[in-house]
């Protein structure tokens, strides 16, 4: 390729085509008028179907080396073949990955277009349509030559052998003549530039921006492999900081230099800055994507946060400020912060959907839960409600507001959507004795908690666990709540709710600290009922569902010993407990029955605690 500024210092300055543009004869040639004192690239400028010959021009001078609307400009003279807007159309088709002008958006590309410009250029003369002969070799300003055919019309024929006809001849201008032609003309230099130019890797296209030399660097840095791995087949997005958003990163985070972050780190936050894919910005949505940061809790990608509501953002604090720099293994977005590895807090900050829940969090000049979710020690579950959960949630049992968003919290485990089961975790919220409240998972359809609320976008990855967005909020459990969402206790529930039964429901739901709160609960599994020979009915189901409930104690499995007597039930009989050498719990009913075993303990709810039993314990119907 040669370089305009070498061009330029040499006799002829030339550029591609500019002049008055006409319509079709069928179009009455409608020509624009010339005034004697325009220059070629003036007549360009005052031609609407030349318009993107005039856009060429400037793209190509965005480039440093070249100059090319002043040289046109100068004295001449010049001989100009001007391909029309749709000549520049079909030159786009024929550049694979090319949609616009735009697209030549680097130094590289910007010179390589120079080289298609001049190639449409003689510089000395102004030859009229008159003085042209076939097989006439005429030499262009960018050094290779063209060849006049007049056998249909006056066409040319380029180094890939396309033609371009003559559609207008002999628009002179005050510097030169130009011709208006149909196709745009590629060299040979071009064609041949192809495959080392237009379609550079992401890691060339790099390093041939100087404001991401930083990043370049960077990625040396940290890892000699990363950039091997983006010259690689990919493809890959890549959302790469300037080298202001470096300085700043360095300046924030005490670092003088890239020499002052840890290798791990470095490499960690730049492919923090790395999409699997080639995402152009119209396939860019708001939501969520991985990067190929495994820098998540199990070592899990990363998310990213993007947002499209205005611009592109990037988990809150970086926005794209160069979009679509194509290259043959991906796109680059220039972004002009460096994008840090979030832990959970910076997501839910980042995401408007969660601006309630982070309200919540906050609220007050509160910091416990800020504190708590940025520890980098334990990892943690969220299940993180929408503002549209906030909005609908009008806690009915007036609990503390912090002592919910507690129950959404689960500490020491980063629970994936995949690994998660029908089970019962721990949240970081407590009942009145100190004691750990229980969640209960569902995926028989879906993610369901509690059997209320249910996840809508689940796997959202931080540095210190996962985000699950649920829909509903999570209030504070009851007993109730418990055997309501597990499926494992509808036989129960069947019972409680039988006609003809006492109000059971409302009686387990009493809030904590009012009589009879708080409650102990040996909750009979489905199982346990099918085992019944017949399940009992009127009084005596009533006196057998009593039996199953202590009243003012929360009994939780530490506090049972070998031999302990329990308080009396709601029947009026005690439990006896038994534990063995391997520390099995079973429980001797009123009805002196042993062996029944306690099979999960300990399903915490604030007002009271269940454990699961395999048998329906019988009271003593003697008395």
């Amino acid at each position: 390729m040669k370089i305009l500024g070498k061009i330029l210092k040499s006799t002829a300055l030339v550029m591609l085509l500019i002049f008055a543009a006409s319509c079709s004869d069928d179009d009455n040639e409608n020509l624009v008028i010339i005034e004697d004192d325009d220059n070629i690239v003036e007549a360009a400028q005052k031609t609407s179907s030349l318009s993107s010959l005039v856009a060429a021009l400037s793209k190509a001078d965005e480039s440093t080396n070249n100059d090319l609307i002043t040289a046109l400009s100068s004295e001449g003279p010049f001989t100009v073949l001007a391909p029309t807007n749709e000549a520049f159309t079909d030159l786009l088709a024929r550049l694979d990955g090319f949609d616009s002008l735009d697209d030549f958006n680097n130094e590289q590309l910007q010179d390589l277009l120079a080289t298609i410009l001049t190639y449409h250029v003689v510089s000395g003369t102004a030859v009229s349509s008159s003085e042209l002969t076939a097989g006439q070799s005429i030499n262009t300003l960018q050094g290779e030559n063209l060849t006049v055919s007049l056998t249909d019309g006056v066409t040319f024929t380029d180094a890939a052998g396309e033609i371009a006809t003559v559609t207008t001849a002999d628009v002179e201008t005050e510097n030169g003549v130009v011709h208006i032609i149909d196709k745009v003309l590629i060299p040979q230099a071009a064609l041949d530039a192809l495959s080392n130019v237009l379609l550079v890797s992401i890691t060339d296209l790099a390093v041939s921006v100087p404001s991401l030399s930083i990043l370049v660097d960077a990625l040396v840095a940290a890892d000699g492999d990363l950039p091997t791995v983006l010259t690689n087949d990919g493809p890959f997005t890549v959302f790469a900081p300037t080298n202001d958003a470096f300085e700043a990163f360095l300046m924030a985070n005490d670092f003088n230099s890239l020499d002052d972050i840890p290798t791990e780190i470095l490499t960690q936050v730049l492919l923090n800055h790395v999409v699997a894919g080639t995402n152009l910005s119209t396939d860019l949505s708001s939501g969520y994507v991985s990067t190929l940061s495994t820098a998540g809790a199990n070592d899990a990608n990363l998310s990213m946060f993007i947002n499209t509501e205005d611009g592109v953002t990037l988990n809150g604090n970086s926005t794209v400020t160069a979009a679509d720099n194509k290259a043959i293994n991906g796109v680059v977005h220039i972004v002009d912060a460096v994008i840090g590895l979030p832990n959970i807090v910076d997501h839910a900050i980042a995401n408007p959907n969660l601006t309630s829940l982070v309200g919540a969090l906050t609220a007050d000049n509160n910091t416990t839960f800020t504190t708590l979710l940025t520890d980098s020690e334990t990892d943690f579950t969220v299940f993180a409600p929408l503002n549209t959960a906030f909005e609908s949630f009008t806690n009915p049992s007036d609990n503390d507001l912090n002592s919910i968003l507690a129950n959404h919290v689960i500490s020491g485990a980063a629970a994936n959507a995949e690994s998660l089961t029908n089970t019962y975790f721990n949240t970081t919220a407590m009942n009145a004795d100190g004691d750990n409240l229980s969640i209960y998972v569902n995926i028989d359809d879906g993610v369901t908690l509690n059997g209320t609320s249910t996840v809508v976008a689940a796997d959202i990855i931080a540095t210190n666990g996962i985000i699950h967005a649920v829909n509903t909020v999570i209030d504070l459990p009851t007993v109730v709540t418990f055997a309501t969402a597990d499926p494992n206790f509808s036989s129960l529930v069947g019972a409680l709710t039988a006609e003809g039964q006492p109000d059971f429901v409302s009686v387990l739901s009493t809030p904590n600290g009012t009589d009879p709160a708080p409650f102990t609960v040996f909750a009979p599994t489905n199982g346990a009922f099918a085992n019944l020979a017949e399940v009992p009915s009127g009084d005596a189901l009533t006196a057998v569902l009593n039996h199953h409930v202590i009243v003012g104690a929360n009994i939780m499995s530490g506090d049972l010993s070998n031999g302990l007597i329990s308080p009396a039930t709601l029947e009026g009989d005690t439990l006896t407990f038994t534990i063995d050498g391997d520390n099995n719990v079973t429980i001797t009913d009123g009805s002196g029955n042993s062996e029944i075993g306690i099979i999960a303990v300990d399903v915490q709810a604030n007002n009271g605690v269940i454990h699961a039993i395999d048998t329906v314990m019988i009271p003593d119907t003697t008395n």
